[in-house]
């Protein structure tokens, strides 16, 4: 296993990122158990959930499996660096969602508690919050920092000039801010390369890629639905459509590069600059034995030229539509 800084803080984290949102709703306790284990013995240390993980299981559910995973000892937590989230409503009253100083000191005590730890290493804001300062939200953190609850704060879904003001916001109350951003970032979706990813790279923040595979439409599925082992409705299926061209193309070259085109995919975020790693999200062992398969696949200027082409990607803003 590879490992790197969390952005610009001293945090040393795997390359790949365990992320948790199956568990419960799409993987059973033991299950669960079962692949965290395997990711230690992997060497990934960085696992990533949030408060709203469970679905149709309830939310927290996924907190609560992880925390009765630590529980079994054996230096798990202590081996673990865990990242939650906080945004989503939890429950029905006005105080219960959002970043308020209200809701992030009941959130994070409620994580503490599922989570079965006394601190959470990366503290995150699933999604910006329009309607509250970053006065306000800065003291919260600070305030938990001091208390030894978090040690640092993360963010998803930001812009890049969210995150350039929450870090300007941080530095004038001399604290450190954000060391990481989460964002949707694929073969297929590559605007975060507009201005996330240089706002990113300028404060100092580590970039975390979600849905490294584009819901599975970047891990080979043409030919699975040829074979009759995958069938796509809704939005994934108006995905497939529009870009078949392009998928088809992209699967074609893994074959000829002998790799599967999931392991292409997260190979391709891991050259990335300023990517600090892919987030996978197992389902089952088998995952997650293919996704560290990744670490293996190492992709030349020739590939990665070729993949520009399949997929067009962006220069940073203003140069990718302007002079």
């Amino acid at each position: 296993m590879e490992y790197t800084h969390l952005g610009r803080s001293g945090l040393k984290v795997s390359r790949l990122v365990l992320g948790t949102m199956n568990f419960g709703p799409q993987t059973s306790r033991d299950d669960s158990f079962e692949i965290m284990d395997a990711a230690h013995d992997a060497g990934i240390n960085y696992f990533d959930t949030a408060n709203v993980y469970g679905q149709h299981t309830g939310k927290g559910t996924t907190e609560s499996i992880i925390g009765e995973w630590f529980a079994q000892g054996d230096g798990r937590r202590e081996r673990t660096v865990l990242a939650t989230k906080l945004y989503g409503d939890m429950g029905d009253w006005p105080n219960d969602g959002r970043l308020s100083a209200l809701n992030i000191r009941r959130a994070l005590d409620a994580s503490l508690k599922r989570l079965q730890t006394d601190y959470i290493d990366i503290y995150q804001f699933h999604h910006v919050d329009r309607d509250t300062p970053w006065d306000e939200i800065w003291q919260a953190m600070e305030t938990a920092v001091a208390q030894g609850k978090i040690l640092y704060a993360g963010s998803s879904n930001f812009a890049g000039w969210h995150i350039a003001t929450a870090q300007a916001e941080a530095r004038r109350r001399n604290f450190l801010g954000l060391v990481s951003e989460q964002s949707i970032y694929n073969l297929l979706t590559r605007q975060v390369e507009l201005e996330v990813l240089p706002a990113a790279q300028a404060n100092g923040v580590g970039v975390i890629a979600w849905s490294p595979l584009h819901g599975g439409l970047l891990g080979g599925v043409v030919r699975k639905q040829n074979e009759g082992k995958r069938r796509l409705e809704g939005r994934a299926a108006e995905t497939l459509a529009k870009h078949r061209d392009a998928i088809e193309a992209y699967e074609a070259f893994a074959d000829e590069l002998g790799n599967e085109p999931g392991d292409i995919a997260l190979a391709w975020l891991l050259s990335r600059p300023g990517v600090t790693g892919p987030i996978i999200g197992p389902r089952t062992r088998e995952q997650l034995d293919a996704g560290i398969r990744a670490l293996d696949v190492t992709l030349d200027d020739a590939a990665l030229a070729r993949l520009d082409e399949i997929f067009p990607g962006h220069k940073p803003a203003p140069e990718d539509y302007a002079w």
